[in-house]
């Protein structure tokens, strides 16, 4: 019998472990402008750090959703968490841009262990009557550490110089770490069915690419992910050189309106994916499909040199509409595939997904100097509506026959 008390702390403590992950992995772009006065660092330069961090979070993502469908999640959590808070106090003392590059590829690699891990542990602890608003509110803590990731990291390094923040953040997460060893467990009545279930790796990895509906949720995600990214790099400085704003003011405009409505997005689309597809799955993917063509036409407020509050509520619907949809993503993956593959799925997932989006961080950097950055903003209107009609495929095509497939 799960302790429903238990289940519902476990996401407290997921919230504020993933945002320490997000607030690690996005402070460096809201110091972008002192890492080009003090390194010198060119547009490109200052893309690699963000692309060379995804990178190495999508390479090593496959293999940490395999350990974590097959050793102790909740010790994958924890450990996870130690490793890429060292990395970021490490940061803290580089003295070049390639020594930084360095420290972004390792974080990558000692951050991808985490969210496989963390999101297969939630879903042991809820069924699908509660897993979307569970996962919706775990995901709701990523996006508030970019928040306070984005903002703080600005402020900080106006104030107290950019390398203060890397320590603050490094030495938060591993007290975090030690907390949550002790603290956290796995679902033990979980873990025994998925081992008894447990299959070869290949096998595993196999049986994910011949479900229909999981390469349609895989490429969407994919797509989606690429203007995600773009936005996460790119708009803190957007709003400095566009509005002429201090550090601290790019930082929180880069972030609050984008992520603030996030956060309320994905909590609120938790709740409304379980109350109108609690117990027809299949809905889950219609509301993604409505979502990305209803929040596409909010990013053309990007073209021309909009009033910055104007284009600050643009960004804001945007947001919250574009998370209503993506709230349904991961508990459809878990509504889709057995237990025993969830946390590989979720892996594989973040590959591609990271592998996009550093491509989308790199063009964006070479298009910045042609056409602006708030054309490239403008532009990724069009890949929501492409994510929308993939979607709107897998949900008429194919997921109706294979979640009747999982239940047979």
């Amino acid at each position: 019998m799960v302790d429903n008390n238990y289940r519902w702390k476990l996401v407290a403590l997921l919230f504020v472990i993933g945002a320490t992950n997000y607030g690690d992995r996005t402070a460096i772009s809201s110091v972008f402008p002192l890492l080009r006065s003090e390194f010198g660092a060119t547009d490109v330069e200052l893309g690699a750090i963000g692309t060379s961090f995804l990178w190495a979070y999508a390479m090593a993502s496959p293999m940490a959703g395999i350990f974590a469908d097959r050793f102790s999640r909740s010790r994958i959590v924890a450990g996870s968490l130690a490793a890429w808070s060292l990395v970021t106090l490490i940061t803290a003392f580089t003295t070049s841009v390639s020594q930084i590059l360095v420290s972004r590829v390792i974080l990558g690699f000692a951050e991808a262990a985490y969210l496989p891990a963390a999101i297969a542990l939630i879903a042991d602890y809820h069924s699908s009557k509660t897993r979307a608003t569970a996962i919706g509110m775990h995901t709701a803590g990523l996006t508030f550490g970019l928040i306070a990731g984005g903002a703080g990291a600005g402020y900080v390094g106006e104030t107290y110089g950019w390398r203060t923040s890397f320590v603050f953040l490094g030495v938060l997460g591993l007290v975090l770490a030690a907390f949550g060893w002790f603290y956290l467990r796995d679902n033990v009545s979980a873990v025994k069915e998925e081992k008894v279930a447990a299959r070869p790796l290949l096998e595993s990895v196999s049986t994910l690419v011949r479900i229909p509906s999981y390469l349609i949720l895989l490429s969407q995600a994919m797509i989606v992910s690429i203007g995600t990214w773009i936005f996460l790099n790119w708009l803190p400085l957007f709003f400095k050189e566009q509005y002429s704003l201090s550090l601290t003011a790019a930082g929180f405009a880069g972030t609050f309106m984008l992520q603030g409505a996030a956060t309320i997005g994905l909590i609120c689309g938790g709740l409304f994916s379980d109350k109108v597809s609690g117990t027809q799955p299949r809905r889950r993917m219609l509301i993604q499909t409505v979502c990305y063509f209803l929040c596409a036409p909010f990013l053309l407020a990007f073209l021309g040199h909009p009033d910055i509050y104007f284009l600050n509520a643009c960004i804001f619907a945007f947001s919250f509409v574009q998370r209503v949809g993506l709230s349904n993503e991961t508990p459809l993956a878990c509504d889709l595939l057995e237990p025993q593959h969830r946390s590989t799925a979720v892996g594989l997932m973040n590959t591609m997904n990271c592998f996009a989006g550093g491509i989308g961080i790199m063009v964006a950097g070479f298009l910045k100097s042609s056409y602006g950055l708030g054309a490239v903003f403008a532009g990724i209107s069009l890949i929501m509506v492409t994510g929308a009609l993939l979607a709107g495929t897998g949900y008429w095509k194919f997921l109706g026959r294979d979640l009747e497939r999982k239940h047979a």
